[in-house]
């Protein structure tokens, strides 16, 4: 599948900033089912950004801008070609060590709650396990927006019952790991199918996922919030702990009182 993506993202102030710094997670990465043919990102800054890539291997660009602004206008636009590997993840050129990702995070910090959860799950084999426990926590958790924001930890989520993709990720992740299963935080895009909108969920901006460590199979990826396993109609961007190593953007200044954000987002089959 051939899929445009389009992004733009404006923070808007009351008053100045002086200076901003951006770091933004907005490239995806070539692997076996994902290939990159047109990508590009305009923000101001932009052309004299720092790039490099992370220990969990995402490409990070940081932007900086130091005259008196208002405004910050993000663009993204480019072009990727997907296949469907039933979620399965292979070819990523730079992989950190499996172990790495049963590392517990504020975010993903299981409580007696989660244990319960991860041990109720008595499914034969790890695979067999992820899919179960990705099912149950449908089951527990709402989906339901402006409840929870990006500070929301997995067990407030899961003690909540309601939340967004994000929620419903970090309690996968949290879950996994306390069954020994590594597990990783993924944000991309997804394109809405139009015949399935009354069953497929998206974020407002970036959508969310995670990817549990299978022996044999290696990374699969599960998008919780729907209950499936990832497909062509996925682009993925960045990969973390959490959502915080994996954020696509995220950013701090100095001045600026009561900052406005507006997000459009668009992927579309080509």
């Amino acid at each position: 599948m051939k899929i445009k993506v389009r992004h733009q993202t404006r923070y808007r102030y009351d008053t100045p900033v002086t200076y901003s710094i951006q770091r933004l997670r907005l490239t995806p990465r070539a692997f076996a089912t994902q290939q990159v043919h047109d990508w590009s990102i305009d923000i101001p800054g932009m052309d004299h950004a720092l790039q490099y890539t992370d220990a969990l291997g995402n490409l990070v660009q940081v932007t900086t801008l130091q005259t008196e602004h208002q405004e910050i206008v993000l663009s993204v636009s480019g072009e990727v070609e997907t296949s469907d590997s039933n979620g399965v993840v292979e070819g990523l050129a730079q992989e950190p060590p499996v172990g790495i990702f049963l590392r517990r995070t504020p975010l993903t910090r299981a409580d007696a709650q989660i244990t319960e959860l991860a041990n109720s799950i008595t499914a034969a084999n790890p695979l067999d396990r992820a899919h179960a426990l990705m099912q149950s926590i449908l089951t527990r958790i709402t989906y339901q927006i402006g409840v929870t924001d990006s500070d929301t930890t997995a067990a407030e989520a899961l003690a909540q019952g309601q939340g967004v993709c994000q929620d419903h990720s970090h309690v996968f992740i949290s879950a996994c790991r306390v069954l020994d299963i590594p597990a990783r935080y993924v944000t991309g895009y997804l394109v809405i199918d139009n015949e399935q909108n009354n069953t497929v969920i998206t974020a407002e901006a970036h959508h969310a996922w995670a990817e549990a460590y299978i022996q044999g199979l290696g990374w699969v990826a599960f998008d919780v919030a729907n209950g499936i396993c990832t497909d062509q109609r996925y682009v993925r961007l960045a990969s973390g702990l959490d959502f915080i190593s994996a954020a696509p953007l995220r950013g701090s200044r100095r001045g600026g009182a009561s900052e406005q954000l507006e997000v459009q987002v668009s992927a579309q089959q080509q």
